[in-house]
């Protein structure tokens, strides 16, 4: 039987590894897995060069992409979470103790429409009264999908040869905050600290006060695929489900990961937050973080209305209580 050849390009994750290994292989499709380039670039090549069929996107950058009627579609597929109270940098003699603190302070962030810096934004603004218009804004990156600032934020593009991480070591930033750990702080800078210290405690309290689990990034393909071939994504989600069930079952093994307290940190999380806290589909947990994460998009100027679910994912159900993957 002749497949369609689709590519995908996503992060090395043990969830996609079914996948890339061909272990699971999606029905009717030739997949041809891309993981070697990181998160910014894939992202980037994806939403202007329209370089693959299918890619791990910021769910961020897709709602905008969406917003200018960009030919994508997604999938209820999300690759990354991660909490985020923990990538607020400081530095240490900018005063900065508490939230509040952050008020009319300069704050890097590596690029605006990432969806670390969107959840970190709206977590502060909602959760801490930390309003993302009362501090002045500074960036690095061009955007993923462009961008035009709301008139009264205060945000600039920082020179060519300067990086948001030196700035704020150097005291031209008061905080930053980004999607991965930066490099003074992995080197033990002393000019640089966290916002919260024991940033796990506060992810923590966030998830049993919200139930939030910050989606970071979902699936997306280019709409002309979905036009030419509509079983496609109905075929990859399913496979995309088959490929995690089978990387939560092998990491049940506490002797797949090389760390004394693996089978501890597991239980801790299942205890804390479910059998599958990686679940997808636009289940009820996962309704509400989505929304949460539209009306951030909303606030913070990327969308201009808050845009149903139900245009931002195409439907992958086969029907009431058919062959739904559970695992």
């Amino acid at each position: 039987m002749k497949k369609i050849p689709v590519t995908l390009a996503c992060g090395d994750y043990d969830i996609m590894r079914a996948l890339k290994e061909g272990q699971v292989e999606p029905d009717g499709i030739d997949l041809t897995v891309l993981t070697a380039m990181d998160s910014s670039p894939r992202h980037w090549r994806f939403f202007r060069n329209r370089e693959y069929d299918m890619a791990e996107v910021s769910s961020s950058a897709y709602f905008a992409a969406r917003e200018h009627g960009m030919p994508f579609r997604a999938i209820p597929v999300f690759p990354h979470r991660r909490f985020r109270h923990g990538f607020v940098f400081i530095n240490t003699a900018a005063g900065i103790t508490k939230p509040a603190d952050l008020i009319g302070k300069r704050v890097g962030s590596k690029a605006f429409i990432f969806s670390a810096t969107l959840w970190l934004r709206g977590i502060l603004e909602h959760e801490y009264g930390v309003p993302h218009k009362s501090m002045e804004w500074f960036t690095e990156l061009d955007e993923d999908v462009d961008f035009t600032p709301p008139p009264d934020l205060r945000i600039q593009r920082i020179p060519h040869e300067k990086s948001t991480e030196t700035m704020l070591a150097e005291g031209e930033l008061d905080a930053l905050v980004h999607p991965d750990l930066i490099k003074p702080l992995l080197a033990g800078d002393p000019r640089v600290g966290r916002l919260w210290p024991d940033y796990k405690s506060e992810e923590i309290a966030y998830y049993r006060k919200t139930g939030i689990f910050p989606i970071m990034h979902l699936v997306a393909m280019r709409a002309e695929l979905v036009e030419k071939y509509p079983w496609i994504p109905i075929n990859m989600y399913h496979a995309f489900q088959e490929s995690k069930a089978i990387a939560m079952k092998r990491l049940e093994n506490p002797r797949i990961v090389p760390l004394a307290f693996y089978r501890e940190a597991w239980e801790e999380q299942q205890l804390l937050m479910g059998p599958d806290p990686w679940e997808y589909g636009l289940t009820d947990q996962n309704i509400k973080t989505l929304e949460t994460l539209v009306q951030y998009s909303y606030e913070q100027g990327f969308i201009s209305r808050r845009i149903p679910l139900d245009e931002l994912f195409l439907n992958v159900t086969q029907g009431r209580k058919r062959e739904e993957y559970r695992i």
